[in-house]
């Protein structure tokens, strides 16, 4: 290559430029933001933690550094929709019409339910989400899919957050949502009832979206033995991580409860 030996040697011993020693830095502080997120963050997301951290960096550089080190968001994985809308019970009129922006807390609420794999069998997850800050209100988990599920998550979220007469409630149209108890409960509370129309997961898009993100953060990573510890990590990733540190584009790159706390308008979901 036509180097000198004295040459050589002369750039082994050379120190390290300030830029290279500044990308060394800011790598291991992406490598911590990113661990810190569960490795579910990409470039933009990382990029806005470290300044919140005032870390002096470009998204550009961000991204370049993480490309190079193989650092990545977690892909998501397609997500299954299950429905029992086969039955005789009323159900009410889509007023929700994928409306998916709130003015105020306690505007509106979406719910749904989903199912997870363990080695004793199906877990049960019923949520419900308020709309003005994505925050998971109120949540239960059983072995079956009755309805005493889903009153239990919707009891949780009214204990919780004492909403005032007039939010609008919006689910599917399962039978455990359209049966008698669960809409005693609505109406007790003098909450507006809102369903999806047959087979369009579109309109509960955000309840769908929480759920592909659980599973593609939380459950897919590891296989569940038993339903004790699914049940401890789904409530630290909802409490601790998701409602707590975890930042949402939609909300301006802020978690759910710093969403609600700084009183923040919320932006185009």
């Amino acid at each position: 290559m036509e180097v000198s030996v004295s040459g050589y040697y002369a750039w082994l011993k050379r120190p390290e430029s300030t830029r290279r020693q500044a990308n060394k830095q800011l790598l291991e502080q992406i490598k911590h933001v990113h661990q810190q997120s569960r490795q579910t963050y990409g470039s933009p997301r990382v990029y806005v933690d470290l300044k919140k951290q005032g870390v002096s960096c470009s998204q550009n550089r961000v991204a370049r550094l993480m490309q190079v080190n193989q650092i990545a968001a977690r892909r998501k994985k397609k997500y299954m929709v299950t429905t029992d809308s086969k039955h005789g019970l009323p159900v009410a009129e889509n007023k929700l019409n994928q409306e998916f922006k709130a003015k105020k807390p306690n505007e509106k609420w979406v719910t749904d339910m989903t199912y997870i794999w363990t080695k004793e069998g199906w877990l049960y997850l019923a949520v419900v989400l308020d709309l003005y800050s994505r925050k998971v209100v109120g949540w239960a988990m059983d072995d079956n899919m009755e309805k005493e599920l889903v009153i239990k998550a919707l009891k949780m979220a009214l204990l919780n957050r004492k909403p005032p007469q007039g939010l609008l409630h919006h689910s599917d149209r399962g039978s455990q949502y359209a049966s008698n108890d669960y809409q005693q409960l609505l109406k007790d509370y003098r909450i507006t009832c809102s369903m999806s129309r047959k087979g369009n997961c579109y309109d509960n898009a955000v309840m769908e979206s929480f759920f592909a993100t659980l599973k593609q953060e939380l459950i897919y990573r590891l296989p569940y033995q038993s339903h004790q510890q699914t049940k401890q990590d789904i409530f630290e990733y909802i409490q601790v991580f998701y409602n707590r540190k975890r930042i949402h584009s939609s909300l301006g790159y802020l978690s759910p409860l710093e969403f609600e706390n700084n009183g923040h308008h919320p932006m185009a979901a």
